[in-house]
């Protein structure tokens, strides 16, 4: 066997198997490319490494191009889109002020857990409407 099939059938085999060990999609096109210029380097016999790594790099670029733009944009959407982001996850909530809103900060207990809320001056117990989050401050508003 050909040093040049059986390093490209090599490459292709660790770009997949490195794409089962961290999964994002990314590998796996890069293995795809490896193995077009496999078949090409088993089929035609004589051609430069030059531009067998030339035709991998262009392949390379047109496959990750061929995901980005067919198969990335039909991933399915999540019937929880806010399952990760526990604080967008609140907006909408009614919930009392555990310690009340002075000079634009206060403090909401939700089930366990105690959060830092933005929003107009009021005083502890008053009902508010959870509007918005800035990373872990909550956005209210008076209901």
């Amino acid at each position: 066997m050909r040093w040049d099939v059986f390093t490209w059938a090599a490459l292709a085999l660790v770009l997949f198997a490195a794409e089962t060990m961290a999964p994002g999609a990314f590998m796996l096109w890069l293995g795809f490319a490896a193995v077009v210029v496999f078949l090409g380097v088993l089929l035609i016999p004589g051609i430069p490494l030059l531009a067998q790594a030339a035709a991998f790099i262009v392949l390379s670029f047109i496959s990750i191009q061929v995901y980005r733009k067919w198969f990335r944009g039909r991933e399915r959407q999540s019937d929880q889109p806010a399952l990760n982001r526990r604080a967008a996850a609140l907006v909408g909530r009614v919930v009392p002020l555990e310690r009340g809103i002075v000079q634009g900060h206060g403090r909401v207990q939700i089930a366990d857990a105690y959060w830092d809320v933005a929003g107009p001056d009021l005083p502890t117990g008053a009902t508010v409407r959870i509007v918005g989050a800035e990373g872990m401050t909550l956005q209210v508003e008076a209901v």
